[in-house]
This record gives structure tokens, sequence and C-alpha cells, in this order.
């Protein structure tokens, strides 16, 4: 693992490298403001953190990054399709349309929403195909999980089209894909929501953590509800706050928040590098 210093770091020097290759002084700046506070959770304890609110920076540098109007941080990209899958509304008997070719995480994320995982075909990206959504389409079809794999974008004005011709929503398992666009617009934004994982393998890592988007108001706060046992978030008193709807803990720390801070604030540097190295 090599450890890069701003100055040291440039598109020639790095590898075909996951974010753990960048960890410098910046990821340790920023853990240390976190456990200088001794404020290891993301809400709450306001007058204790200091004005450090990692969980909340992250968001808004990967809103930024990506042109996205809302950001959640959450435990991990699976943990972020479950919570899309909720806030979406897919839930019991729904059949989902997926690819064969994916990490397991996807499915699985279909199956713990009590969902049905329904096959399609795969093209020459690797991704869905709109030929092959037609074909897996059911009376039952809720949405469409398409998974942007090693990096690249799926063929997304073939995907809309099969989706609007068929009335399923579109969710985007983008996990793999962070700074990648298609036709200037960022993947994870074409759907009703997009994710992204940080976790210890991917471009840019927080050791364990994902990142829903989404232009929707309403979604990103369902979303973030569901991800903390439904707690709305309003006012100062944790113990009082209204629970809209149920939840479960999906909740990102703020030290892997911390890292994620800081890694993200490289992501237009580490794109570039993966570029050069491809071309």
């Amino acid at each position: 693992m090599h450890f890069l210093t701003p100055a040291t770091f440039d598109a020639s020097t790095e590898r075909n490298m996951p974010g753990t290759e960048l960890f410098g002084e910046e990821e340790r700046k920023e853990v240390m403001d976190v456990l200088s506070t001794g404020v290891l959770f993301r809400y709450n304890h306001d007058a204790q953190r200091k004005g450090q609110w990692k969980a909340k920076e992250f968001e808004a540098e990967i809103a930024r990054f990506t042109g996205a109007k809302h950001a959640l941080a959450v435990s991990s990209g699976s943990t972020a399709v479950s919570a899309m899958l909720a806030a979406c509304g897919v839930g019991y008997g729904d059949h989902v349309i997926v690819p064969p070719f994916t990490f397991v995480a996807t499915i699985e994320a279909v199956l713990m929403a009590g969902a049905i995982p329904v096959f399609a075909e795969i093209d020459e990206t690797l991704c869905l195909s709109a030929e092959g959504i037609r074909n897996a389409v059911t009376p039952k079809t809720k949405a469409v999980l398409l998974v942007h794999m090693c990096g690249a974008a799926a063929d997304l004005d073939g995907i809309m089209a099969a989706c609007n011709e068929k009335n399923v929503m579109l969710i985007e398992d983008t996990a793999q894909a962070l700074g990648a666009t298609y036709r200037g617009k960022h993947l994870g934004l074409f759907g009703k929501m997009g994710s992204f994982s940080f976790d210890f393998f991917k471009i840019a890592t927080c050791g364990e953590g994902g990142v829903i988007i989404t232009d929707d108001e309403q979604l990103i706060k369902s979303a973030e509800y569901l991800s903390d046992h439904g707690h709305n978030h309003e006012g100062d008193n944790r113990g009082m706050e209204q629970h809209p709807i149920m939840g479960t803990n999906f909740r990102i720390g703020e030290i892997n928040a911390a890292i994620g801070l800081a890694q993200s604030r490289k992501l237009a540097r580490m794109v570039a590098a993966q570029r050069a190295h491809k071309a």
C-alpha cells in the first residue's frame, strides 16, 4: 500500500488503485477531528462535537461532485441498495429486474425486501440490456435495479425508454462506477435513486460505507428515516424525536464518514488517473 501526499500525487505515479493507496494526512486529519471530540455518532451531541459533522460534510461533497440535489451516507453500498428499494416502495411479492452478472449484494437486497429478483439479459456493456428488460417484465414488475458494472455505464437511453414504455421505475446500483458519466450526467441520477459503495476495494473508500443520491427530497427523507430506526431527526432531543416510519440501523459512523470525506475530495484526481491508465 502506498501513502501519497498531495505533493506526490499525479496520474503518472498512480496504479489502477483503490482509494486506500491514497491514504495520507488528509484522512488522518479528518479522523483526528472526530477523535478530538469523542463523538462517533453522526446525529445529535451538538455542543460536544464542536462543529464537527463529518457525515453531513461527506454527503455534501458527494452531492457537489455528482450534481445531485440530495445525498445520504449509510453503512455500506449494500445497505444503500436496501434503503433505496424501501424508499421507492419495493416490497413483498414485487418483481425487480436485475442483471445475472453482478455482485451478489444486488440480489440480496431484493430478497431482503421480500421481493423477487427476475434476471434479464445483459449486453456488450456488461450491464442490463433494454431488450432484456422488455422481455423480463411481468405484471408484477415494480422496478429495474440497474447495475453499472466495472465502472462503465449501461445503455441508459435504451433502458430509460424501456422503463417508460413498460411503466416501471429505474433504480441505479452504481457501487462500482462513482465518477462515471453518461452524456455528461453522473450515473446514479438517471433513475429514482442511485447508490455508491465506499468499501475497502472501491476507487474511493472509507473502509465500510455507502452513499445514496437523488433529486427527490421525499425519497431521501424516507431513506434517512429508514436508515435510523425511523427517527425524523427534528429537534435536539433524540429520545423525543418522532418516528414517521419503521426502520433499522443503516447508519454510517463519524470515523468512517471522516475518511470518506477526505477521499471524496480526491475524486477528481482519482478518476483522472483511472482514465489515463485505461487510455
